[in-house]
């Protein structure tokens, strides 16, 4: 059993206190910690003909190196921790996560207040909605 921190590799300030939060509660229940970043599926719309075939499988690898570089810089290295990087649209990719890994816990983001500080973001709404176990929303 896992907990499951879902972070946007493309906004790394913000999402260290997901980050954090997420191996925080982990140690604190003795739990394993992975880490799951979703990537955009380009070949999924009409602008995947723009793209090369080989364009998804070097962003998921470059994707893979920083997320494992972003999760040591910012919490330390740790055998344990488990590291998926996912293509797809997010709240799918972290719901099929948190399943397959059976976690407990799943601790994500929301968007930046701004339009509406009560609401949380899309994916974290969608997530939070959906998912078997619990969601923790850090602001």
């Amino acid at each position: 059993m896992t907990i499951l921190a879902a972070i946007d590799l493309t906004h790394p300030e913000d999402e260290a206190k997901v980050l954090k939060r997420a191996r925080q509660i982990a140690d604190l229940d003795n739990r394993r910690l992975a880490v799951v970043t979703v990537l955009p599926d380009y070949h999924s719309s009409w602008v995947g003909s723009f793209f090369p075939e080989e364009h998804t499988h070097e962003m998921v690898e470059a994707s893979r190196k920083a997320l494992h570089r972003y999760i040591e810089e910012t919490v330390g290295h740790d055998e344990e921790t488990k590291h998926v990087v996912r293509v797809g649209n997010v709240y799918d990719g972290v719901l099929e996560t948190a399943e397959e890994l059976n976690s407990v816990l799943i601790v994500m983001g929301a968007h930046k207040p701004g339009l509406a500080d009560i609401l949380i973001g899309p994916n974290a709404a969608r997530v939070a909605r959906y998912a078997k176990c619990s969601v923790y929303i850090v602001r």
